[in-house]
């Protein structure tokens, strides 16, 4: 009984230690680390800008969702998170779970669809608690490095060949099946939008120029900024009916 006793009142320290864990970190950091952080954080946004954009996108769901979960998964990982050097936010094997999962339940694009990333979003966040409280992360040496590395390959090219049907402008029904979607891609091919192809081509070939020469330039934001620029100036979605984002809401979700 007494190790029962001694077990739980551990735990039920850690947790209360685990729930304050944000003021501890303010209380400890010092103005010394302020620039650096400022670096950090603006370097992480350049490429998380873009990037969260994309993983939105790639699970069918609106591109500022994408902003709000970047947002605030960093906000939670930096005062809860386990680490100081380890990014938290959308991933894009995350958001190809997410359209898999989601796709069974309600139609892209509609607010159910929306509704039940919300649920979704929430169960999964309350599950990372609870094993967070358990001190459950000790699971993960479990995993094989061969299961890890044949789930991201897969997710990969999954997203890969998904990716096709808007770079191609095809407007048929996603699917988180490889099969599937290449079939589905392959009968939409008599709606190939050329312009579309044509900016989504050199936007992809001004991201590999300057990874290759200019490797320390945020490659993604550089060729998302030029294509914007060019839709705009060159009147692209009234010419050639150039499909863009338009503005995205300045608020917090409703």
């Amino acid at each position: 009984v007494s190790e029962v006793s001694s077990l739980v009142s551990s735990w039920f320290r850690e947790s209360i230690s685990y729930f304050i864990q944000p003021f501890d970190t303010i209380n400890t950091d010092s103005l010394s680390n302020l620039r650096p952080d400022l670096i950090a954080g603006l370097t992480i946004a350049i490429v998380l800008l873009p990037q969260a954009i994309a993983y939105a996108l790639i699970a069918e769901l609106p591109a500022q969702t994408g902003l709000y979960t970047a947002i605030v998964a960093a906000i939670v990982a930096g005062l809860w998170g386990s680490s100081l050097h380890l990014h938290t936010g959308p991933t894009n094997a995350a958001s190809l779970l997410v359209l898999a999962t989601l796709l069974p339940v309600a139609e892209p694009g509609s607010a159910e669809f929306i509704i039940a990333a919300g649920v979704l979003a929430f169960g999964a966040g309350l599950i990372k608690m609870l094993m967070g409280l358990f001190r459950l992360g000790f699971l993960v040496f479990f995993v094989a490095d061969s299961v890890i590395s044949g789930f991201t390959a897969g997710a990969g090219v999954l997203i890969a060949v998904s990716q096709l049907r808007p770079l191609l402008r095809i407007d048929v029904k996603g699917s988180p099946y490889f099969a599937t979607t290449i079939t589905n891609i392959y009968r939409g091919l008599g709606q190939l939008h050329w312009p579309s192809l044509a900016l989504g081509s050199a936007t992809i070939l001004v991201m590999l120029l300057l990874k290759k020469f200019r490797p320390k330039l945020p490659a993604t934001l550089i060729a998302i900024i030029l294509s914007g620029l060019a839709a705009y100036f060159l009147s692209l979605q009234d010419t050639y009916g150039i499909r863009v984002l338009g503005d995205l809401p300045r608020n917090l979700p409703p």
